[in-house]
């Protein structure tokens, strides 16, 4: 049961949903502190505990960036393998099961869920073990994260498609980019956000 909240609270309960919407991922207590307009993390942390408190978020104090929006509307998407943060993996599409989502966590409605393996997208915030979500499409923006297949490989990076060839660029100095012939590469979707279990 959720609890009435002060203007101040709701003014940053609704800051943390803009930056889940926009970003895919909850803000760090620096991140919402900026936001809100407060120099200390402190401030935040104690906006956050009043939050959870009144049954409107949650925290998962052992995670970075866990703060957990509660909503009453879900939706279900289904987890469908993993994928490559690091070297192409070998893509093994089988449904794993069914993930429920809070609707409105994304900026854009995602089609499936995929678990990551690797680090190569660290600096982006995508971690090892993340369920990243994915919109399937073929056509991809320059700067956009994709899910790109290779073969019969998928891996997750940036696209820079204004190079004379396509490349992937991983979020992770300790990799390398991958080049293609512009017939090689095969975007499978786009990168909308991600969930980070508890």
């Amino acid at each position: 049961m959720t609890e009435a909240l002060t203007e101040r609270q709701a003014e940053v309960l609704s800051v943390i949903r803009d930056y889940v919407q926009v970003n895919g991922i909850a803000p760090t207590h620096a991140e919402l502190a900026k936001g809100i307009g407060v120099s200390s993390t402190r401030a935040a942390a104690d906006h956050l505990k009043a939050l959870e408190r009144k049954g409107h978020i949650h925290l998962h104090s052992d995670k970075p960036r866990g703060i957990q929006l509660l909503t009453e509307a879900f939706y279900e998407l289904p987890l469908i393998g993993s994928v490559a943060a690091g070297t192409p993996i070998t893509a093994v599409e089988n449904l794993e099961r069914h993930i429920p989502v809070p609707d409105g966590l994304f900026s854009s409605r995602p089609t499936y869920l995929l678990r990551v393996r690797g680090d190569s997208m660290k600096d982006a915030g995508i971690l090892d073990g993340d369920m990243i979500a994915v919109q399937k499409t073929e056509r991809a923006r320059h700067g956009q994260i994709v899910i790109a297949r290779i073969d019969d490989e998928v891996t997750v990076k940036y696209l820079d498609s204004q190079s004379p060839r396509p490349v992937l660029l991983p979020a992770n100095q300790d990799y390398n980019p991958i080049t293609f012939e512009p017939d090689e590469l095969s975007i499978e979707g786009v990168f909308v956000g991600l969930i980070r279990d508890a």
